[in-house]
């Protein structure tokens, strides 16, 4: 049991995992847990825009009830159960709009959900809306024409990075417990740095997302998890990954329990430091010095810290990485 005394007076405070804890234990309801996320994006997410097509409360509260009910009659859906999430608004949720950012599609409703959302769903999530992206996920940051700019959860009035920007917002604001993201060349792990979270790219056909008719030219992005902590991340990423028949390119071997991740020892282990790539990459002052003293750390842990350089033109890889992603999205 989570003692009542133990819970933070915010139960938005709370890490998903301990969040999920105490909903198994009764230390508190799926209404009392919907009920204080909802005040706190009613306060702050017209700050940040980070949700968007957000369900209305008392839907959403009915659902919590539920949630509880199914509790007091012994049914546990998963480590998600009654919690609130909100998912990328290039994923469908059965009932939401899936806008991708464009005019295009603004407005319309989904009519099933995508591989990835049934098994949160399955979970026991409860999907209060979306999460805001730019167009078509095109882009390190998130703003669209539909919805507008997402602001960074450490401050407003910066970019919240992208694509996954308003998952990587809501999670930092804490609207929300864990985000679902997507990532092509850092869309999970840029607007996780940006709004202090963490975001993990999976290996490619870690997490499925099945179904598209194609196996060849959708190779360059993934979709993966963020958490506030290492250990919600790898709980999402459980819920996300696993083999399934609609993608056969996804992989086969089961991850280890989430109990059985533990931090690996940093003795001896080799970081590349690339830097700004040799002056290629501009960078705010202060940001090199930065990250420069983070490594500092590692290096007291016994990892040995390591300047490199690639050995090809910067300017002409990325122009053949523009090439590569337009190729891809001509066969869509």
């Amino acid at each position: 049991m989570v003692p009542t005394e133990a819970l933070p007076a915010d139960l938005t405070a709370l890490t998903a995992s301990r969040l999920s804890t105490a909903i198994r234990a009764r230390a508190v309801s799926c209404r009392e847990v919907m009920q204080a996320y909802l005040q706190r994006i009613h306060e702050r997410n017209p700050v940040y825009n980070a949700i968007v097509s957000l369900r209305g409360d008392a839907e959403l509260l009915a659902e919590a009830d539920v949630a509880d009910r199914e509790l007091d009659q012994g049914h546990y859906r998963g480590w998600m159960h009654g919690m609130p999430h909100a998912v990328k608004d290039l994923a469908n949720v059965a009932g939401l709009p899936t806008s991708h950012g464009s005019p295009i599609f603004a407005g319309q409703l989904a009519k099933e959900d995508d591989l990835m959302v049934r098994r949160l769903r399955a979970a026991g999530a409860i999907f209060i809306g979306k999460t805001n992206t730019p167009e078509w996920g095109m882009g390190s940051q998130s703003y669209n024409p539909v919805f507008g700019a997402t602001g960074s959860a450490c401050n407003p009035a910066w970019t919240a990075g992208g694509s996954s920007g308003g998952a990587a917002s809501a999670l930092g604001a804490q609207l929300l417990p864990v985000a679902d993201g997507s990532d092509m060349m850092g869309s999970l792990r840029n607007p996780a740095a940006f709004n202090n979270v963490i975001g993990f790219r999976p290996s490619f056909g870690r997490v499925p997302t099945g179904g598209d008719g194609d196996l060849f030219y959708q190779q360059l992005a993934v979709a993966g998890p963020m958490g506030r902590t290492v250990a919600d991340t790898v709980r999402l990423l459980h819920t996300q990954a696993g083999e399934d028949a609609s993608a056969p390119l996804s992989l086969r071997d089961p991850l280890p329990a989430a109990e059985a991740f533990k931090a690996a020892p940093l003795n001896g282990l080799r970081v590349g430091w690339l830097g700004s790539y040799d002056g290629y990459l501009a960078m705010e002052p202060g940001v090199l010095e930065r990250c420069e003293s983070a490594l500092t750390a590692l290096a007291q842990h016994g990892a040995l810290i390591e300047p490199c350089q690639p050995r090809y033109d910067l300017a002409r890889l990325w122009q053949t990485w523009l090439v590569l992603r337009h190729w891809q999205w001509q066969k869509l």
